[in-house]
């Protein structure tokens, strides 16, 4: 199963360079695909802020439809700070590879942040 980054879903709703790649991406992996509730309010902040309403409604209608939700649990929120030491992160991504790690899910993104995480079986880069 995987873990979408939020940038992933952003370059598609904002119409970006590489939006049929990741569009590609996640059409072929439909049943496989997941989202973190931090994404998931990331994504309607940037949306509001660029008065995208309806594309918010738009992409929740197609997400509650497909993409399970999964959040960080209480117990791993210590890690984070360790994360970011470890990884060289900052809070969100630190956030998204805590929630990949202990879901056990791989994470797919396009942030080359995450390059210094060196287990190629975690990362997916589009």
């Amino acid at each position: 199963m995987y873990l979408i980054d939020t940038n992933i879903f952003l370059e598609i709703l904002l119409n970006q360079t590489k939006k049929d790649q990741c569009k590609e991406f996640l059409g072929s992996h439909i049943e496989e695909l997941s989202i973190s509730d931090f994404s998931l309010h990331s994504i309607g902040v940037i949306l509001f802020r660029n008065n995208q309403e309806a594309s918010f409604e738009d992409f929740i209608d197609d997400l509650f439809a497909d993409v399970r939700i999964f959040t960080l649990p209480k117990e791993s929120y210590k890690n984070l700070p360790r994360i970011k030491k470890e990884f060289r992160l900052d809070f969100d991504d630190a956030y998204q590879y805590g929630v990949a790690k202990a879901h056990a899910l791989q994470l797919v993104t396009m942030d080359l942040h995450f390059r210094n995480i060196k287990d190629d079986n975690k990362i997916i880069f589009i």
